[in-house]
């Protein structure tokens, strides 16, 4: 994780601002939450897995999530092949992915917002004109 002077300022004066007390009326209870890196709950802690393929063209943030695997990736102009082993659904966070799935010989342009899924043990192709954010969910 990348964090700046900026940031480490602005997660401190968080963090030091929740464990203020304040006063509470007596019927309601004060609810406290340990706070790990980047204000999220302790019990929100996951591992990452930090991915590059294609030189670097390709990097991904890997991830588990209450038992789903996912990771969230940035793509720059190029063309790709990616070989799945289980069934995917990618959907586009941000920019354009221009899709040659398995079985097929036409070439569909997903914008920002729309998904595509692709079966297990096959492969899809891609065009990317620019940099394009996705999420990738292995079903």
């Amino acid at each position: 994780m990348n964090k700046n002077p900026t940031n480490t300022r602005s997660m401190t004066h968080h963090h030091e601002k929740s464990e203020k007390s304040e006063e509470v009326p007596r019927n309601r209870a004060r609810r406290q939450v340990a706070v790990g890196s980047c204000g999220l709950p302790r019990s929100a802690a996951m591992s990452l897995q930090h991915n590059t393929y294609f030189d670097g063209g390709v990097q991904s943030i890997g991830y588990e999530r209450e038992g789903a695997r996912q990771s969230v990736g940035v793509m720059a102009a190029g063309e790709y092949h990616f070989g799945t082993d289980a069934p995917e659904r990618m959907t586009v966070v941000s920019g354009e992915l221009v899709v040659k799935l398995p079985g097929s010989d036409d070439w569909q342009a997903f914008g920002s917002g729309t998904s595509f899924d692709v079966p297990g043990s096959s492969g899809f192709d891609l065009q990317v004109a620019s940099s394009t954010a996705y999420l990738c969910e292995y079903l």
